[in-house]
């Protein structure tokens, strides 16, 4: 099989785990714990090349990549350390709403820090880097700088995986411009392999399925990593919050009230690091209008959460360009994202992508 060329805009935790995970299980092939799928059609983890990479903290532009990943303020586990020196300088981005203002109150430890250097032609780079993939790991609330990559990718003729809950994917005039230029898209706002909006996706699933009426919903969630500090800014909120949002009412045949669901970060532990933790509550009512509720507790590293569902997205959005189907890939979108452009179950999105693995096509 040929190689899978992606580029990273956004060298944060994510990209960490994702770069730590594909050497890890590059080098250990037959250690597959965690993975969804082995291999796609084919496509192996070790296919999976990173050619690009761009960013705007000081402390990571100008450097290799392997010195990103593990730059400040990165601070998820280190499971595998041992990355290879890839040939990449990590180049400088245009930083538009990318960093929130906030930030300048917060050690440089914790927070983004922009780096005094003019932004690159991310065009040219992307063309001369040979990337047919670009992964989209802005911050939260980075709206401009999101689309700015999107129209980036659609000018390089390059593959685009959003994410981060800005709404591309799922936006029809950004649809329709992928479509156009049969470019394939995968969006938006990933999901973990089991957080907390999978599970309470799945909870909500199993209310409606076994006849309980669900009356109140909530979902808190806090860490320490740059993400939730990015998120103290709430007017940075808005997209997560609906992405979030929506992903657990797609699953009720009739949606709650806003007043009675609550989904979105509530707070910010330094500590804690790239532990994420997340309380879900959920009161509803069975048989006989006797009141239940449930209570669940999640905690778990964040980052290498979504590893594994990228590396997926990646491999399927391989197919698509091999296939050269352009445009949404609505079923990898429904599996691997939190608002794709249409909302599938869990189970149905799964088959979905195996039938499409298999050589049906999208839709």
């Amino acid at each position: 099989m040929s190689a899978i060329k992606i580029a990273i805009v956004g060298v944060g935790n994510c990209a960490s785990s994702l770069l730590q995970g594909l050497e890890m299980y590059k080098n250990n092939p037959q250690n597959i714990i965690g993975l969804m799928h082995n291999e796609v059609a084919g496509y192996k983890l070790s296919d999976i090349n990173v050619v690009a990479a761009f960013d705007v903290d000081k402390r990571k532009v100008g450097k290799t990549l392997k010195e990103a990943v593990f730059a400040k303020p990165n601070c998820t586990k280190v499971f595998y350390a041992d990355l290879p020196d890839y040939d990449i300088e990590v180049k400088m981005g245009p930083v538009l709403d990318g960093v929130s203002e906030h930030m300048a109150d917060y050690s440089e430890d914790r927070a983004f820090v922009v780096a005094d250097k003019e932004p690159c032609d991310v065009v040219k780079e992307l063309k001369e880097s040979g990337a047919e993939i670009l992964i989209n790991y802005l911050p939260v609330g980075s709206e401009k700088a999101a689309r700015f990559y999107a129209d980036a990718c659609l000018q390089a003729n390059v593959g685009f995986i959003n994410a981060m809950p800005v709404f591309i994917a799922s936006d029809e005039t950004w649809a329709k411009k992928f479509e156009e230029k049969n470019i394939p898209i995968i969006g938006d706002d990933v999901k973990s392999q089991v957080g907390a909006t999978i599970i309470h996706r799945t909870l909500t699933k199993l209310f409606e399925n076994r006849g309980v009426i669900l009356d109140h919903t909530y979902q808190l969630n806090f860490g320490g990593n740059t993400d939730f500090l990015n998120m103290l800014n709430h007017s940075r909120l808005s997209s997560k919050k609906k992405s979030k949002t929506q992903s657990v009412q797609s699953e009720l045949k009739v949606a709650l009230d806003s007043n009675d669901i609550h989904i979105g970060p509530s707070d910010y532990v330094p500590w804690l690091n790239d532990n994420k933790i997340c309380y879900i509550r959920m009161e509803g009512r069975g048989f006989g209008n006797i009141p239940l509720t449930v209570d669940v507790k999640l905690s778990v590293e964040d980052a290498p959460n979504s590893g594994g569902v990228m590396i997926d997205a990646i491999r399927c959005m391989k197919l698509a360009l091999d296939r050269k189907i352009g445009g949404i890939l609505y079923s990898i979108s429904a599996y691997t994202m939190k608002s794709p452009p249409i909302q599938y179950t869990d189970t149905e999105a799964k088959k979905m992508v195996e039938d499409f693995i298999d050589g049906r096509r999208e839709r």
